[in-house]
């Protein structure tokens, strides 16, 4: 049961990670998030994904991988919701 060697988690994204991966999503929003009849097939956001992270990794304190990717924008946008939430209310 005991591990050889313990799992480390990855370094938190930094600053320049964080914008570049912004401003390529932002840059391929249409494609990756469209809905409707119009939209892209997941092959097509695979490789989108794909050529992100290949944008993002120069940058990068370690590699990232594509879920890496993901994870780090559902909670980018996530944060900006609950601000502007917390905004409105006036809290």
């Amino acid at each position: 049961m005991a591990e050889d060697s313990p799992k480390r988690r990855k370094a938190n994204f930094n600053e320049a990670e964080t914008e570049v991966l912004i401003e390529q999503v932002l840059k391929h929003e249409q494609l990756l998030f469209a809905a409707g009849p119009g939209r892209a097939s997941a092959g097509q956001k695979r490789k989108v994904w794909e050529l992100i992270r290949h944008k993002v990794n120069p940058v990068a304190a370690c590699p990232r991988d594509v879920e890496d990717l993901k994870k780090r924008w559902r909670d980018l946008k996530r944060r900006d919701r609950s601000k502007l939430c917390r905004l409105s209310q006036g809290c």
